[in-house]
């Protein structure tokens, strides 16, 4: 028996008072995203996106082009931007007028952007002549473009900059090329290599997660470093990590290279017989005002093992909280003049919790989407990530300065200011975007839009 299929196309609601509430899907051009002409604003200001896609080689006929390289990097990154994380999500967003100007297509709103196997075969190119598959990327030249983003970022030559090292897990399910089970993580993952100077990614490079977590970072600084002093040759830098990252290859590196380090050091039963005097001051001070009490104390180590080449400076801090003890340790090249025991746990090591926040922000953009059969189209997934956050970051950094959301997270940040309903017109000289006459924050949409103009 043949059947019809009936598209409900308005829709009644609960009453208000005595009148009926019904909705359509009639208002037209509409965008929910109309926020988001501020990360392109910001985008004109760093020239990111641009110089992200001559990072690319497209192997296309010219002549069959119909979506540009540059149009489909931005259609990505603009949609990762705004919490579109999958391909298919992009069947409908290719129609939408906002994300067209992004893009950069003449006829916004006319010309569908590209579509979800189009944006995919782009993912999935590795170099390697095929029939379909004609994009790939040069992993080298964007390394670069994210150290030079940084540099550029910096109005003067600095005196010191504190570099972030540190790893954290991106889930599988499925067959993924390189999936190892974690014991620690309790699941089959990939154990991506992260280093930030303040709030800038200057590496995310993907790896498999039957390693160390410190494989790898020798060869990332090498190189991170080499492009920093080429521009800045005299300023001073300290690499920080936590206790993954304190091993005789990445600190006898440092010391041959003039950086200064302080990683976490794993506490064992001779750091903590060194330290017994401090843990046992730390508890009688517990004792006497019931409050978390701290003792601070420093000496000379060596391991018993002879894993280290050499004795190296020991910070430990002797806590004891809740009835009981809770040493830590840490490893440093800074010397006790310019950095007090105390002042080098607590002011310097510590600091490194606003990276964590930064590691969470990329997962915030997607950064874990790591669904592609191969490690090459993950690791451009993850540079995708990369760069829709160094956009709100950059929005964050030269719009929102001097005003309350200067350290908001990205994800309020798309929320609050991104998520803005408005109504689009396209007429032969104009685009005009009628944004939402009760968006409560157009005060700070002016004033970030002002600011990012300066």
């Amino acid at each position: 028996m043949a059947t019809t299929e009936c598209i409900q196309s308005r829709f009644r609601f609960a009453r208000h008072f005595t009148r009926e509430v019904v909705g359509e899907f009639s208002g037209g051009k509409m965008t929910s995203d109309a926020g988001a002409l501020l990360l392109r604003e910001a985008d004109q200001e760093l020239n990111l996106l641009r110089r992200f896609s001559r990072c690319f080689v497209d192997g296309r006929n010219p002549i069959f082009i119909e979506h540009t390289l540059e149009q489909m990097i931005a259609q990505r990154v603009y949609g990762l931007a705004l919490g579109y994380e999958d391909l298919n999500d992009h069947e409908q967003l290719r129609y939408d007028p906002l994300l067209g100007v992004l893009a950069g297509k003449a006829e916004a709103g006319e010309q569908a952007l590209a579509g979800k196997s189009t944006l995919n075969r782009m993912e999935l190119g590795d170099s390697t002549p095929d029939r379909y598959k004609k994009i790939t990327y040069c992993q080298e030249a964007i390394d670069d473009l994210l150290v030079d983003t940084f540099l550029e970022a910096q109005a003067e030559a600095p005196e010191e900059i504190v570099l972030d090292v540190d790893t954290t897990d991106f889930a599988i399910h499925g067959q993924q090329e390189g999936r190892f089970y974690h014991g620690y993580y309790d699941q089959y993952c990939y154990l991506p290599l992260y280093v930030f100077a303040g709030e800038h990614v200057l590496c995310a490079r993907l790896r498999q997660s039957n390693i160390d977590p410190s494989a790898g970072s020798v060869n990332e600084l090498e190189r991170i470093i080499r492009r920093i002093r080429a521009r800045w040759p005299e300023v001073k830098i300290v690499l920080r990590g936590d206790s993954g990252f304190c091993r005789e290859q990445l600190m006898s590196w440092c010391e041959a290279q003039q950086v200064d380090y302080v990683f976490g050091l794993a506490r064992n039963s001779l750091l903590e017989k060194i330290a017994g005097g401090a843990l046992e001051e730390a508890r009688q001070q517990w004792e006497q005002t019931q409050r978390p009490a701290r003792v601070f104390v420093e000496f000379e180590h060596e391991t018993v093992s002879g894993t280290w080449n050499r004795r190296r400076r020991v910070v430990a801090k002797a806590e004891h909280i809740a009835g009981k003890s809770n040493p830590r340790f840490v490893v440093t090249s800074l010397g006790a003049v310019a950095w007090s025991a105390q002042q080098l746990y607590e002011d310097l090591y510590c600091a490194r919790g606003d990276m964590e926040n930064r590691i969470k922000e990329q997962f915030a953009l997607f950064a874990d989407r790591v669904s592609a059969a191969t490690m090459r189209a993950n690791q451009l997934r993850l540079y995708l990530s990369v760069m829709a956050y160094s956009l709100i970051s950059g929005l964050r950094r030269l719009g929102l300065r001097a005003t309350e959301w200067a350290h908001a997270q990205v994800a309020t940040i798309r929320l609050r200011l991104l998520k803005i309903g408005a109504h689009i017109r396209v007429t032969v000289r104009k685009v005009w975007i009628e944004m939402s006459s009760s968006f409560p924050l157009q005060n700070l949409f002016s004033q970030a839009l002002q600011q990012l103009r300066c």
